[in-house]
Protein backbone atom coordinates (compact mmCIF):
# COMPACT_ATOMS: atom_id res chain seq x y z
CA UNK A 1 0.00 0.00 0.00
CA UNK A 2 2.75 2.44 1.00
CA UNK A 3 4.91 1.57 -2.00
CA UNK A 4 1.94 1.95 -4.32
CA UNK A 5 1.09 5.38 -2.93
CA UNK A 6 4.72 6.48 -3.18
CA UNK A 7 4.92 5.30 -6.78
CA UNK A 8 1.70 7.17 -7.62
CA UNK A 9 3.08 10.37 -6.08
CA UNK A 10 6.34 9.97 -7.98
CA UNK A 11 4.49 9.35 -11.26
CA UNK A 12 2.41 12.50 -10.75
CA UNK A 13 5.43 14.61 -9.80
CA UNK A 14 7.31 13.37 -12.85
CA UNK A 15 4.34 14.20 -15.06
CA UNK A 16 4.13 17.74 -13.61
CA UNK A 17 7.87 18.19 -14.21
CA UNK A 18 7.49 17.05 -17.82
CA UNK A 19 4.60 19.50 -18.30
CA UNK A 20 6.69 22.39 -16.94
CA UNK A 21 9.72 21.48 -19.06
CA UNK A 22 7.67 21.06 -22.23
CA UNK A 23 5.78 24.33 -21.73
CA UNK A 24 9.01 26.17 -20.95
CA UNK A 25 10.75 24.69 -23.97
CA UNK A 26 7.94 25.74 -26.29
CA UNK A 27 7.95 29.30 -24.96
CA UNK A 28 11.73 29.52 -25.35
CA UNK A 29 11.61 28.19 -28.92
CA UNK A 30 8.85 30.65 -29.87
CA UNK A 31 10.64 33.59 -28.23
CA UNK A 32 14.01 32.78 -29.81
CA UNK A 33 12.53 32.49 -33.32
CA UNK A 34 10.52 35.69 -33.00
CA UNK A 35 13.42 37.60 -31.48
CA UNK A 36 15.70 36.57 -34.33
CA UNK A 37 13.28 37.72 -37.04
CA UNK A 38 12.63 41.01 -35.23
CA UNK A 39 16.35 41.71 -34.95
CA UNK A 40 16.83 40.85 -38.64
CA UNK A 41 14.03 43.23 -39.65
CA UNK A 42 15.07 45.98 -37.25
CA UNK A 43 11.85 45.85 -35.22
CA UNK A 44 12.48 47.25 -31.75
CA UNK A 45 9.01 47.17 -30.17
CA UNK A 46 8.28 44.64 -27.46
CA UNK A 47 7.21 41.13 -28.41
CA UNK A 48 4.26 41.42 -26.02
CA UNK A 49 2.73 44.87 -26.20
CA UNK A 50 -0.37 45.78 -24.20
CA UNK A 51 -2.57 45.59 -27.28
CA UNK A 52 -1.14 42.24 -28.28
CA UNK A 53 -1.79 40.84 -24.80
CA UNK A 54 -5.40 41.99 -25.08
CA UNK A 55 -5.74 40.22 -28.45
CA UNK A 56 -4.16 37.08 -26.99
CA UNK A 57 -6.85 37.14 -24.31
CA UNK A 58 -9.58 37.48 -26.95
CA UNK A 59 -8.24 34.63 -29.08
CA UNK A 60 -7.77 32.47 -25.97
CA UNK A 61 -11.43 32.98 -25.08
CA UNK A 62 -12.51 31.91 -28.56
CA UNK A 63 -10.13 28.93 -28.43
CA UNK A 64 -11.41 27.69 -25.07
CA UNK A 65 -15.02 27.82 -26.30
CA UNK A 66 -14.08 25.66 -29.28
CA UNK A 67 -12.05 23.38 -27.00
CA UNK A 68 -14.90 22.85 -24.54
CA UNK A 69 -17.14 21.67 -27.35
CA UNK A 70 -14.87 18.76 -28.23
CA UNK A 71 -16.36 15.47 -29.37
CA UNK A 72 -15.24 11.84 -29.71
CA UNK A 73 -14.80 10.09 -33.04
CA UNK A 74 -15.94 6.57 -32.12
CA UNK A 75 -15.18 5.10 -35.55
CA UNK A 76 -11.52 6.15 -35.28
CA UNK A 77 -10.41 6.04 -31.65
CA UNK A 78 -11.56 5.28 -28.08
CA UNK A 79 -13.72 7.90 -26.37
CA UNK A 80 -10.93 9.53 -24.39
CA UNK A 81 -9.55 10.82 -27.70
CA UNK A 82 -11.61 13.82 -28.74
CA UNK A 83 -11.52 16.21 -31.66
CA UNK A 84 -11.84 19.97 -31.38
CA UNK A 85 -10.98 22.92 -33.58
CA UNK A 86 -9.43 25.24 -31.00
CA UNK A 87 -6.21 25.45 -33.03
CA UNK A 88 -7.99 27.74 -35.52
CA UNK A 89 -7.91 30.91 -33.36
CA UNK A 90 -4.44 29.95 -32.10
CA UNK A 91 -3.09 29.65 -35.65
CA UNK A 92 -4.77 32.89 -36.77
CA UNK A 93 -3.35 34.63 -33.70
CA UNK A 94 0.12 33.20 -34.34
CA UNK A 95 0.06 34.37 -37.97
CA UNK A 96 -1.02 37.84 -36.89
CA UNK A 97 1.06 38.34 -33.74
CA UNK A 98 3.88 35.80 -33.92
CA UNK A 99 4.86 32.41 -32.44
CA UNK A 100 4.96 33.65 -28.83
CA UNK A 101 1.35 34.80 -29.09
CA UNK A 102 0.36 31.44 -30.59
CA UNK A 103 1.93 29.47 -27.74
CA UNK A 104 0.35 31.81 -25.18
CA UNK A 105 -3.08 31.34 -26.75
CA UNK A 106 -2.66 27.57 -26.52
CA UNK A 107 -1.45 27.81 -22.92
CA UNK A 108 -4.22 30.18 -21.78
CA UNK A 109 -6.79 28.00 -23.54
CA UNK A 110 -5.77 24.96 -21.50
CA UNK A 111 -5.74 26.92 -18.21
CA UNK A 112 -9.21 28.32 -18.89
CA UNK A 113 -10.51 24.89 -19.88
CA UNK A 114 -9.21 23.34 -16.65
CA UNK A 115 -10.85 26.11 -14.61
CA UNK A 116 -14.18 25.79 -16.42
CA UNK A 117 -14.42 22.07 -17.12
CA UNK A 118 -11.63 20.31 -15.22
CA UNK A 119 -9.94 17.22 -16.61
CA UNK A 120 -11.25 13.78 -17.48
CA UNK A 121 -7.89 12.27 -18.51
CA UNK A 122 -5.70 12.85 -15.41
CA UNK A 123 -4.35 15.98 -17.18
CA UNK A 124 -2.69 13.84 -19.86
CA UNK A 125 -5.19 14.92 -22.50
CA UNK A 126 -4.66 18.56 -21.56
CA UNK A 127 -0.88 18.26 -21.94
CA UNK A 128 -1.42 16.46 -25.24
CA UNK A 129 -3.73 19.18 -26.54
CA UNK A 130 -1.24 21.91 -25.62
CA UNK A 131 1.90 20.22 -26.94
CA UNK A 132 0.39 18.80 -30.12
CA UNK A 133 -1.44 22.06 -30.81
CA UNK A 134 1.88 23.90 -30.51
CA UNK A 135 3.47 21.36 -32.86
CA UNK A 136 1.18 22.83 -35.55
CA UNK A 137 1.28 26.46 -34.42
CA UNK A 138 5.04 26.86 -33.96
CA UNK A 139 6.38 25.51 -37.29
CA UNK A 140 3.61 27.20 -39.28
CA UNK A 141 3.96 30.62 -37.65
CA UNK A 142 7.78 30.58 -37.67
CA UNK A 143 7.92 29.75 -41.40
CA UNK A 144 5.25 32.35 -42.19
CA UNK A 145 7.04 34.98 -40.09
CA UNK A 146 10.08 34.89 -42.41
CA UNK A 147 8.06 35.80 -45.52
CA UNK A 148 4.44 36.83 -45.24
CA UNK A 149 2.97 35.88 -48.60
CA UNK A 150 0.03 33.71 -49.56
CA UNK A 151 2.32 31.07 -51.02
CA UNK A 152 4.40 30.98 -47.84
CA UNK A 153 1.23 30.77 -45.74
CA UNK A 154 0.19 27.63 -47.64
CA UNK A 155 3.68 26.15 -47.31
CA UNK A 156 3.76 26.93 -43.59
CA UNK A 157 0.36 25.31 -43.01
CA UNK A 158 1.37 22.18 -44.91
CA UNK A 159 4.65 21.97 -42.98
CA UNK A 160 2.86 22.51 -39.67
CA UNK A 161 0.27 19.86 -40.49
CA UNK A 162 2.92 17.29 -41.43
CA UNK A 163 4.95 18.07 -38.31
CA UNK A 164 1.88 17.88 -36.07
CA UNK A 165 0.87 14.51 -37.52
CA UNK A 166 4.33 12.94 -37.25
CA UNK A 167 5.24 14.46 -33.88
CA UNK A 168 1.77 13.97 -32.36
CA UNK A 169 1.69 10.33 -33.37
CA UNK A 170 5.19 9.63 -32.01
CA UNK A 171 4.61 11.63 -28.80
CA UNK A 172 1.43 9.66 -28.10
CA UNK A 173 3.15 6.33 -28.56
CA UNK A 174 6.33 7.13 -26.68
CA UNK A 175 4.99 9.18 -23.75
CA UNK A 176 1.30 10.12 -23.63
CA UNK A 177 -0.27 6.66 -23.82
CA UNK A 178 2.04 5.17 -21.14
CA UNK A 179 1.45 8.26 -18.96
CA UNK A 180 -2.31 8.00 -19.37
CA UNK A 181 -2.18 4.30 -18.53
CA UNK A 182 -0.18 4.96 -15.35
CA UNK A 183 -1.93 8.10 -14.10
CA UNK A 184 -5.48 7.11 -15.04
CA UNK A 185 -5.01 3.55 -13.81
CA UNK A 186 -6.00 1.90 -17.09
CA UNK A 187 -3.77 -1.02 -18.16
CA UNK A 188 -2.28 -0.71 -21.62
CA UNK A 189 -3.88 -4.01 -22.63
CA UNK A 190 -7.30 -2.51 -21.94
CA UNK A 191 -6.49 0.58 -24.02
CA UNK A 192 -5.27 -1.56 -26.92
CA UNK A 193 -8.36 -3.77 -26.69
CA UNK A 194 -10.55 -0.65 -26.99
CA UNK A 195 -8.65 0.21 -30.16
CA UNK A 196 -8.91 -3.32 -31.56
CA UNK A 197 -12.71 -3.23 -31.20
CA UNK A 198 -12.74 -0.16 -33.46
CA UNK A 199 -10.08 -1.28 -35.92
CA UNK A 200 -8.93 -4.88 -36.18
CA UNK A 201 -5.52 -3.74 -37.38
CA UNK A 202 -4.73 -2.34 -33.94
CA UNK A 203 -2.78 -4.85 -31.85
CA UNK A 204 0.09 -2.83 -30.37
CA UNK A 205 1.01 0.71 -29.34
CA UNK A 206 2.56 1.55 -32.76
CA UNK A 207 -0.52 0.33 -34.64
CA UNK A 208 -2.78 2.12 -32.15
CA UNK A 209 -1.16 5.49 -32.75
CA UNK A 210 -0.93 4.96 -36.52
CA UNK A 211 -4.56 3.88 -37.04
CA UNK A 212 -6.28 5.86 -34.27
CA UNK A 213 -4.18 8.89 -33.33
CA UNK A 214 -2.63 9.91 -36.66
CA UNK A 215 -6.00 10.28 -38.49
CA UNK A 216 -7.28 12.60 -35.74
CA UNK A 217 -4.15 14.74 -36.00
CA UNK A 218 -4.52 14.88 -39.78
CA UNK A 219 -8.18 15.96 -39.56
CA UNK A 220 -7.43 18.55 -36.90
CA UNK A 221 -4.38 20.09 -38.59
CA UNK A 222 -5.90 20.18 -42.07
CA UNK A 223 -9.15 21.73 -40.80
CA UNK A 224 -7.30 24.39 -38.76
CA UNK A 225 -5.00 25.20 -41.68
CA UNK A 226 -7.80 25.39 -44.25
CA UNK A 227 -9.98 27.67 -42.15
CA UNK A 228 -7.02 29.90 -41.28
CA UNK A 229 -6.09 30.29 -44.94
CA UNK A 230 -9.69 31.23 -45.74
CA UNK A 231 -10.28 33.78 -42.99
CA UNK A 232 -6.87 35.30 -42.28
CA UNK A 233 -6.69 37.69 -45.24
CA UNK A 234 -10.10 39.33 -44.54
CA UNK A 235 -9.18 39.62 -40.85
CA UNK A 236 -5.61 40.80 -41.44
CA UNK A 237 -6.28 44.58 -41.64
CA UNK A 238 -8.21 44.49 -38.37
CA UNK A 239 -5.59 42.37 -36.63
CA UNK A 240 -2.70 44.54 -37.82
CA UNK A 241 -4.41 47.70 -36.59
CA UNK A 242 -4.81 46.05 -33.20
CA UNK A 243 -1.19 44.90 -33.18
CA UNK A 244 0.57 48.18 -33.87
CA UNK A 245 0.61 51.40 -31.88
CA UNK A 246 -1.53 54.25 -33.20
CA UNK A 247 0.22 56.13 -36.01
CA UNK A 248 2.70 53.34 -36.79
CA UNK A 249 2.55 51.50 -40.10
CA UNK A 250 3.27 47.83 -40.41
CA UNK A 251 6.85 46.98 -41.28
CA UNK A 252 6.09 44.84 -44.34
CA UNK A 253 3.23 46.30 -46.32
CA UNK A 254 3.97 44.00 -49.22
CA UNK A 255 2.64 40.69 -47.93
CA UNK A 256 -0.52 39.50 -49.66
CA UNK A 257 -1.79 36.95 -47.18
Amino acid sequence: MGNGLLQSIMDNLMFVLVCILVAGGLFVAAYAAEKYVRMRDGITERILSTRKIAMIGLFSAIAVILHIFDFPIPFLAPGFYKLDFSEIPALVGAFAFGPVAGVMIEFCKILLKLIIKGTSTAFVGDLANFVIGCSLILPASIIYMFKKTKKMAIISCVAGSVFMTVFGTAFNGIYLLPAFSALFGMPMDVILDMGTKINGNINSVPTFVCYAVAPINIIKSVAASAVTLLIYKPLSPILKSAQLPVGRHVADNTHTM
